[in-house]
């Protein structure tokens, strides 16, 4: 059965396909890019704006730069769930690297909304300078949680390893399917909400990702409750389930707005990072 799943783990996550999804991914992205620069052409020079309630993104020529982050951030998506099998603490570190393209995504949204004659001091300019802050704060925490990760002594693969890892190809197989169908549904969501009732998203960096956040809380748990049949450490069962409370934080993140929302993400990588670190004091002494 391990033999079975490795082959189609392998298959579905080839070299082959991996960049036949990249070439995918580059090509949505600049042809993403072109279409939303005409909008915003089309907006600014002849006030047509076919979505109500989009405006600062097609009231600037730098908010464009929105629409090709989002196709980086499917793809980041894809890396995690490649990743997920290999190793626990690499998913969460690509969690936390999406977490940070989805802040200078929004930059993008936020610096159309700047009105310079109003004065720095302001909502709009307070905002977008604490989301530059906290993208300074997660990229050095995340450095350190890289560079913890590369310092904690690797295990022999064993018998009862291998089949873990079994088991975590199993879902990412499962989960791979299970998020495109997410994306493409939100995007059908969002197309029918924005353009035939003429809704306004009120938190559109939300849309995908509450979901998104929410799966991953519930294989996190699914993981841990596995990992009961392979391993008693202490130390192993917290970083787990610590791991579990930080992703808990960033979903909750994207539930509310403006600081609420960016100190959730910092405390959430913060807890993370400070997890880790006390795990490898613990595997190391453990030898």
């Amino acid at each position: 059965m391990i033999k079975i799943i490795d082959s189609i783990h392998a298959k579905i996550f080839s070299e082959k396909n991996i960049k036949n999804f990249e070439t995918i991914i580059l090509f949505s992205a600049v042809f993403g890019f072109l279409i939303h620069l005409i909008l915003v052409f089309l907006n600014l020079k002849y006030e047509i704006n076919y979505f109500v309630g989009l405006d600062n993104l097609l009231s600037n020529p730098i908010s464009a730069l929105y629409t090709p982050f989002s196709f980086i951030l499917v793809y980041e998506v894809f890396l995690l769930i490649f990743y997920f099998p290999s190793s626990f603490t690499t998913s969460v570190a690509k969690e936390y690297e999406i977490v940070s393209l989805i802040l200078i995504r929004k930059i993008f949204e936020d610096i159309p909304k700047l009105n310079i004659d109003a004065g720095i001091f302001n909502q709009q300019s307070l905002l977008l300078l604490y989301d530059l802050i906290a993208i300074i704060i997660i990229f050095y925490l995340i450095y350190f949680f890289k560079k913890t990760i590369s310092t904690i002594p690797k295990r022999k693969t064993n018998k009862n390893l291998a089949r873990f890892i079994s088991y975590k190809k199993t879902l990412s197989i499962i989960l791979l399917p299970t998020l495109l169908f997410l994306c493409f549904s939100n995007l059908f969501d969002w197309t029918y909400s924005v353009i035939i009732n003429n809704e306004t998203i009120k938190n559109i960096n939300a849309v995908f990702f509450i979901d998104f956040f929410t799966i991953l809380i519930l294989v996190d748990v699914l993981i841990l409750l596995l990992s009961f049949q392979y391993t008693d450490k202490y130390h192993q069962i917290i970083r787990n389930t610590g791991f579990i409370i930080s992703t808990i934080l960033l979903r909750l993140s994207f539930s509310v707005s403006g600081l609420s929302s960016i100190l959730l993400l910092i405390i959430g990588v913060i807890f993370g990072l400070i997890i880790l670190r006390i795990y490898r004091l613990s595997e190391s002494n453990s030898d």
